[in-house]
């Protein structure tokens, strides 16, 4: 009979499976569990594929570096390293694998990643937390976190419904940009035309449908943008360097503009006295954190607040 995806997994008798699985998850390497486990990588892999079978579950996402443990393994660890480890305690020290702490796994926009929350982790890692970085969009990304494949998530808007814990990180301003040929060319013409006067300049956006930048029209202009992009690139890093280079004009966060406006190579073409901004959110995911998560999510809301 098959097994309901909802039951709770039948644990195996076989207690080597069960050390080598535990191996895995707490390391988040096959690799590096076969040099726990003193056994040749190859056969890890297949006791995992074993204990999958056995269980009729998925127990690990592989990635091209390590592992990253599925909800039915989390659970699965959860009811045996208590008992594994009592039984390794009694056997001796030689039965039981060192614990090495496990990763936190911290996903959000590349750019906010890059920019900032990484620089701000640095000091952190050194000390021995380790972090597995995942880029993408605020959607998916939570979606992921609901399945338990994220501890964090840095999202762009806040989570609907009571499941996920999600805490204001700061606001982010958006800002209208352009190299110093351009402004030098609309000099006093926006204040008079309004943003006619931008249909000469190529449009640097983010996406084709261009999200952020009908957002600030509508915010600051009160206005129906109905222009297109002259050049999209998913990853507001590259908006900023086209943009640098001449390439047109772009609404990008300020934080990643600041330091080409402060040295010139960056003008603001607009000043609004209420310009548009989004606030961030770091979200959790369901369940107690462990202390390595605790202080990534710490960390990350003092550096915020520098942000």
């Amino acid at each position: 009979m098959s097994q309901s995806p909802d039951a709770e997994p039948a644990v195996p008798a076989d207690l080597n499976l069960l050390r080598t699985f535990l191996a895995v998850h707490r390391s988040g390497s096959f690799t590096a569990a076969a040099r726990l486990v003193g056994l040749s990588q190859p056969t890890v892999t297949s006791q995992i594929r074993a204990l999958e079978r056995q269980t009729g579950r998925e127990l690990f996402e592989r990635k091209p570096r390590g592992v990253t443990p599925t909800p039915a393994a989390d659970e699965l660890a959860g009811r045996i390293a208590d008992p594994l480890d009592a039984l390794a305690a009694v056997t001796g020290p030689g039965a039981r694998p060192p614990k090495a702490a496990e990763p936190v796994h911290l996903a959000g926009p590349a750019e906010l990643l890059g920019t900032l929350a990484l620089p701000a982790l640095a000091p952190l890692v050194a000390e021995g937390i380790r972090l597995r970085v995942t880029p993408g969009l605020t959607g998916p990304l939570l979606e992921e976190l609901r399945a338990g494949r994220h501890d964090l998530v840095i999202a762009t808007d806040r989570p609907r419904g009571r499941a996920l814990t999600a805490v204001p990180m700061g606001d982010e301003e958006f800002v209208l940009v352009a190299a110093p040929v351009w402004a030098g060319r609309l000099a006093g013409r926006l204040a008079v035309e309004g943003p006619s006067a931008l249909h000469e300049v190529p449009l640097v956006a983010y996406a084709e449908d261009l999200p952020i930048v009908r957002r600030y029209w509508r915010h600051v202009f009160d206005r129906r943008l109905v222009c297109h992009a002259a050049l999209t690139v998913p990853d507001l890093r590259g908006v900023v360097s086209a943009v640098t280079a001449g390439a047109g004009y772009a609404v990008v966060p300020r934080y990643l503009c600041a330091a080409g406006l402060a040295s010139g190579a960056l003008v603001l073409l607009d000043e609004p006295a209420d310009p548009p901004i989004n606030t961030g959110y770091l979200v959790q995911r369901p369940g107690v954190p462990g202390p390595a998560v605790a202080r990534v999510r710490e960390r990350l809301l003092e550096a915020a607040r520098e942000w």
